[in-house]
């Protein structure tokens, strides 16, 4: 068994659906078009359509419809067949010309039959029958225009993207994050005739929003594939109130599967709630976590960014051709030099990083006989710019090794980026920071930023901006943890609010992290009670921050205190969890719950408590998948990947997540409105 199971998983998937594009009209949505985009590569699409051109478009109401030489159409979705997903898809279908419609899904028909509210019984007995699939095959033909043209509906389950072999991410499931103590008051509104929600510790699946719960199942439906592809039957484990859930809902999910599975693998989902210092901090020396946080997001992903290709033309780069390139990207699929160099740049630290993109920098330029001139000194951008502009002007080269050029460009513009500088700033902060938490009250902590609150006409590029400020907040009360809220800190509290109000009516455009936390798009129309208001409620949230790992027995604090040999430290939550799992003792975790799977293991777990009877462990398996609910940084995954193997070698690990994270994700996933109502389509 090998990590590569997720890769492989992935681009089985999408070649049963490739086998139906053979000159076809194909709609993408983004989260489907991401998948692809990191599992088989736009390259791979290109041949399965064949013919002279390709006619892909994104799949979204405006959509232009097939002509009278298009009558094929392949729809490629990561949503639930419902609702508004139907009503495009009919709309498209009107204003084309197609006889021959195949329409593919990430979500399994058991999951649209939960959507459609039939009764697990009822599904039961449906088992091999799609009469949800088979009815929109009818509709199809319908909309069509002719019952004798061909429709198709069908279930691949193409929810991953795998960022590399030991790192697959759920774009469908970005938004996903889990509770905080204040979503308990919102539960509650809803259940006017059943008894109040306490805390977290008490929410179960049936006091979720039936939303959020849907989203859910559609998770768990994917990873039941995914197991299912490696051949395992899985224990399920949480840390944390959402994981708690999910892992229940695998443990429950598709039993019949799982007698037959030949292997085993334990499970572990992990709230991102528990340790928000990990998500905004920026510890890590990695150069990928850099180059993710600066250059700007690929239009329609989660996690690939644009690159600026301008300085391989010989096109100005301002002006009328500032759209003109297309931009280059991080993934290459299709390149095997540049996907090992990507991989590499994942699992090392940035100066090794940066010395293994001159090597194949130099190895390539050498191997199109370009005039390089060697410099073993110390590597810089300008050193690596100038090996880049050798493939300037030599088309072959540059089709040659366009991915390389792609991964040396994003290098250099993130080494080159004015937020980079500043990101060691950040680094010196947060380190002066750990030091004040453990000498120091929280009140005095939050008076020491005070002076760091300026308005923008007294802003310098080393200064922090609002977005940056609420950054190195959730750092503070999220490495803090639960503290005594007296006087002082109210105190405390009340000066940075205020400072904050001041400074952001004083914003001559708000960023879209403001617009989205004060719900206003411009500041023209932003009040003095709108700021009020937002700081409130980010303050309300920063406490719930702090509290987060308070039911929490054994992993109560990512922070190590200082003593006369060691500085004071962050102990990554993830580190902690995955040293418990493998601890010689291999005593019952505390903290990681295992959720059964049904009677047996319920006594199991009965009887465990008068003979001696040993409970399910994490560490019992040959394979550990790690999913992180609400974002993982790349320093958390290869903390991850290279953790695992020290403590107890030939044991595999897969790390999944719902996105890769940068710092500025965390406050936007905070305040976004949807959490407990995502958008699933329909």
């Amino acid at each position: 068994m090998s990590a590569l199971g997720v890769l492989s998983f992935t681009q089985q998937s999408w070649e049963r659906v490739l086998a139906k594009m053979k000159r076809a009209l194909v709609y993408l949505d983004a989260a489907c078009a991401e998948s692809l985009h990191w599992g088989c590569g736009s390259t791979r699409l290109l041949e399965a359509v064949g013919g002279p051109a390709c006619h892909l478009r994104e799949f979204e109401p405006n959509a232009a419809g097939g002509g009278a030489e298009q009558p094929k159409a392949v729809f490629v979705l990561s949503c639930l067949l419902k609702g508004r997903t139907v009503e495009i898809l009919r709309d498209i279908i009107h204003r084309s010309h197609f006889q021959y419609c195949v329409v593919v899904t990430a979500m399994s028909h058991a999951v649209h039959l939960t959507a459609n509210h039939v009764p697990a019984a009822a599904a039961a007995e449906l088992e091999g029958q799609q009469p949800v699939f088979e009815q929109l095959e009818e509709k199809l033909c319908e909309w069509m225009g002719n019952m004798n043209y061909v429709a198709e509906v069908l279930h691949a389950p193409l929810f991953l993207a795998p960022v590399a072999p030991h790192l697959a991410l759920t774009p469908s499931f970005a938004s996903l994050f889990p509770l905080l103590p204040q979503d308990v008051h919102l539960l509650n509104s809803a259940r006017l005739d059943k008894r109040r929600l306490g805390s977290l510790a008490e929410v179960d699946a049936a006091a979720l929003t039936p939303e959020l719960m849907l989203q859910i199942r559609c998770l768990v439906s994917g990873l039941s594939s995914l197991c299912e592809h490696l051949g395992v039957r899985e224990e399920c484990f949480a840390v944390g109130s959402l994981s708690r859930i999910i892992a229940a809902d695998l443990a429950n999910y598709a039993k019949n599967r799982r007698k037959t599975a030949s292997g085993r693998a334990s499970v572990v989902f992990v709230d991102r709630t528990l340790d928000l210092t990990g998500a905004v901090g920026h510890h890590g020396d990695n150069i990928i976590e850099k180059v993710i946080s600066v250059l700007p997001q690929l239009p329609g992903h989660t996690t690939d960014v644009m690159v600026n290709m301008v300085d391989l033309t010989v096109l100005q780069p301002f002006g009328e051709n500032h759209n003109m390139v297309a931009p280059g990207c991080l993934a290459q699929s299709n390149d095997t030099a540049a996907k090992a160099l990507w991989e590499f740049l994942l699992s090392t630290k940035q100066k090794e990083a940066m010395m293994e993109v001159r090597r194949h920098l130099v190895e390539a330029a050498s191997r199109e006989n370009l005039p390089i001139k060697m410099n073993m000194g110390r590597v810089t951008p300008a050193q690596l710019t100038s090996y880049i502009q050798l493939f300037k002007n030599n088309h072959k080269a540059l089709m040659n090794h366009s991915g390389l050029l792609q991964l040396g460009l994003a290098t250099v513009q993130t080494l080159k980026h004015p937020q980079t500088v500043k990101w060691d700033n950040f680094l010196a902060f947060e380190k002066l920071l750990l030091q004040s938490i453990g000498e120091s009250a929280m009140s005095v902590v939050l008076n020491q930023l005070l002076p760091m609150i300026k308005p923008s006409h007294q802003r310098t590029s080393d200064d922090y901006g609002p977005d940056e400020l609420f950054i190195l907040l959730i750092y503070i009360y999220s490495v803090t943890g639960e503290f005594t809220v007296d006087k002082a800190v109210c105190e405390a509290e009340e000066k940075v609010k205020k400072a904050l109000v001041q400074v952001i009516c004083e914003e001559s455009e708000l960023s879209p992290l403001l617009q989205k936390i004060t719900g206003c798009d411009s500041s023209i129309n932003l009040t003095l009670l709108k700021s009020q208001t937002a700081m409130d409620e980010l303050f309300t949230s920063l406490r719930d921050i702090a509290g987060a790992r308070n039911l929490m027995k054994q992993f109560k604090s990512v922070y190590v205190p200082g003593s006369q040999t060691h500085q004071a430290s962050y102990k990554p939550l993830l580190k902690q969890v995955v040293e418990e799992i493998f601890h010689p003792e291999r005593s019952d975790p505390i903290d990681i719950e295992h959720m059964s799977s049904g009677l047996t293991d319920l006594l199991k777990t009965g009887i465990s408590m008068f003979m001696k009877v040993s409970r399910p462990h994490p560490s019992d398996h040959p394979l550990l998948i790690l999913f992180m609910v609400g974002g993982i940084t790349v320093s958390e995954a290869k903390l991850v990947k290279d953790l695992v193997p020290s403590l107890k070698p030939g044991t595999q690990v897969i790390v999944l997540s719902t996105r890769l994270l940068k710092p500025l994700n965390i406050p936007e996933l905070l305040f976004a409105t949807d959490r407990l109502h995502p958008d699933l389509g329909f």
